[in-house]
């Protein structure tokens, strides 16, 4: 079956298109942000998963057979955040760090394997705020901590910093 404008047309109006603005997140792992915080999020990406390729040979011909997953990406999943004026979520993310992952000052910290009660989760939103995918990143925890770039002879632009977070899996919920 051959398929035409006509059918792209057709799909195209019925399933619509993502736009890049569709993603929200909604948790950052141990809870150390509330809602508000999250409307700082500029930037950051669905997780990709991949399933590693086994080959028997057999005969001189190479088999192909699924082995196990990996979650690319899973050392350091980035968000991009505006900085608030009083550096708020800036602090939130430092002391989560410091506290709760390792204080270098004490040479303390939590070093043991996160479980699934520290989670990032993802909603996939519609054009209407609508939830249409939930997806759950398990056992997070912040893993860097990028610079915020101070210019006094700046414009007034608004600042951003990034954050990057370590996850073990994700799921689609």
């Amino acid at each position: 079956m051959s398929q035409t404008i006509q059918d792209f047309f057709r799909v195209a109006q019925q399933r619509d298109f993502a736009r890049d603005y569709m993603l929200r997140v909604v948790s950052l792992g141990n809870d150390t942000l509330n809602e508000d915080d999250f409307v700082y999020i500029t930037t950051t990406q669905l997780p990709s998963r991949d399933i590693t390729n086994q080959t028997a040979t057999y005969m001189g011909l190479d088999f192909n057979f699924p082995g196990t997953v990996k979650y690319p990406g899973s050392n350091a999943w980035n968000v991009t955040f505006r900085n608030d004026k009083g550096g708020i979520i800036r602090k939130k993310l430092e002391d989560w760090q410091i506290n709760q992952v390792f204080d270098d000052a004490s040479s303390t910290g939590d070093l043991s394997v996160r479980g699934t009660e520290s989670i990032i989760q993802l909603n996939l939103i519609d054009d209407k705020l609508n939830v249409l995918n939930t997806y759950k990143l398990y056992g997070a925890y912040i893993q860097k901590l990028g610079t915020v770039d101070y210019n006094v002879a700046g414009t007034g632009a608004p600042l951003s910093f990034t954050a990057a977070l370590a996850y073990h899996y994700w799921r689609h919920e």
